[in-house]
């Protein structure tokens, strides 16, 4: 173990964030350096006691936040800013084993202001893809050029490097800003936080060059370095869940009794909402596919409707064609010879699918040892070890 680096990863407290970051803080234990996960304690508590590689370490500030609270991004965001920052700073001014550098989501641009005022070089993290990063970086563009968000095929000019195929419908919804300014407050502020992690020491992207080469091309150029170290969890040797929900894996047993490639797997997330008019409209839209179909169901995903309606509800389905859970265990569902499709889709077609499979090999090319994902994060691991020396 490199004893002389110590490295903080700072995710954002949603689910989708925090699974590739433990996949990455297990890719550096890996490497030989020492890793300190930081959770918020509403997330620690919440998480199964489970066993974790040697040398990487849970530790947990206040998001300052009452247990009950929904946690809606911008209120999160704000009480991470206001209550959070002051643990996060007093954490790494008197951790036992000196931070020598910070790995931060980029959702939150204070967790890299503070460690940069303290010395510490800090990095940013985007969990989501080149192209989706892009589009939030040209968001200002986007607004000059008029290309906001409509259900158009008009080709979109203000994201570099995507004006071949990037349609006005593909954009978010949420970029929409009219003459005065206004605009979807979420994703204006998600587009500000974009733009300040740009201007960390470096960027890391849960992604492959293969996949994304022009997209990282043009971040590149508007940052001082990308790393392009994904898929995090192909490499990953973590077996632990990182899960805030239980569980259900019985729902398993449910799908070893299916066909090959005969179910339709259905998860909206660890935070949509929906209505009981869309609920009741989607179930009978999977209803009429004629699939079976596995439902992860958090009990506060429909709004003013009790659990054990929307199970009865579903249990109505003829002929035991439909299964629920409150939370399923996704990357086994996801693996599982049964499942053929994810979310909306009808059953992929033989096309998608062998696009999906050269796709599939490709990443896995990329994640082996002389891949270039794998070049990249031993590249990012000497950046780390460069900079931890520097801090000293």
């Amino acid at each position: 173990m490199d004893a002389a680096v110590h490295v903080l990863v700072f995710p954002w407290p949603r689910q989708g964030h925090i699974n590739p970051m433990l996949h990455f803080a297990t890719a550096l234990v890996d490497a030989g350096l020492q890793v300190t996960f930081l959770h918020t304690e509403h997330n620690l508590r919440r998480l199964p006691q489970a066993p974790l590689p040697p040398r990487l370490r849970l530790l947990s500030i206040p998001d300052g936040l009452p247990d009950d609270h929904p946690r809606s991004f911008l209120e999160l965001l704000e009480s991470m800013r206001k209550t959070s920052s002051a643990a996060y700073r007093a954490l790494l001014l008197s951790a036992d084993a000196p931070v020598t550098c910070v790995v931060a989501d980029g959702t939150m641009p204070f967790a890299i202001d503070v460690a940069e005022e303290l010395g510490i070089p800090a990095l940013a993290f985007a969990t989501h893809s080149a192209c989706s990063y892009l589009a939030l970086l040209s968001m200002p563009k986007l607004v000059e050029l008029g290309e906001t968000p409509f259900p158009a095929d008009d080709l979109v000019c203000g994201v570099p490097g995507m004006e071949g195929f990037l349609r006005r419908r593909d954009l978010p919804r949420g970029l929409y800003c009219t003459e005065q300014g206004e605009g979807d407050p979420w994703m204006l502020k998600l587009a500000e936080v974009t733009a300040r992690s740009s201007k960390a020491c470096a960027l890391i992207l849960n992604t492959t060059t293969s996949m994304e080469q022009p997209a990282l091309a043009h971040i590149a150029s508007r940052t001082s370095d990308v790393f392009a170290v994904g898929p995090l969890h192909a490499r990953s040797r973590l077996t632990a869940s990182a899960s805030l929900w239980q569980e259900d894996d019985g729902c398993m047993a449910w799908l070893d009794s299916h066909e090959d490639q005969s179910v339709v797997y259905v998860s909206l997330g660890s935070r949509a909402v929906i209505t009981h008019e869309q609920f009741t409209e989607f179930l009978s839209g999977l209803v009429a596919t004629g699939y079976a179909f596995l439902w992860a169901l958090r009990p506060d995903m429909v709004q003013m409707t009790s659990s054990t309606l929307l199970r009865e509800a579903i249990g109505a389905v003829e002929g035991g064609k439909a299964h629920v859970v409150e939370w399923a265990p996704q990357r086994d569902v996801l693996r599982h010879r049964a499942v053929g499709c994810f979310l909306r889709e009808a059953m992929v077609s033989d096309e998608i699918r062998g696009v999906a499979q050269a796709m599939a090999q490709q990443l896995r090319l990329d994640v082996a040892q002389v891949g270039s994902s794998s070049s990249e994060l031993e590249r990012l691991v000497r950046f780390i070890r460069e900079l931890s020396i520097r801090s000293c």
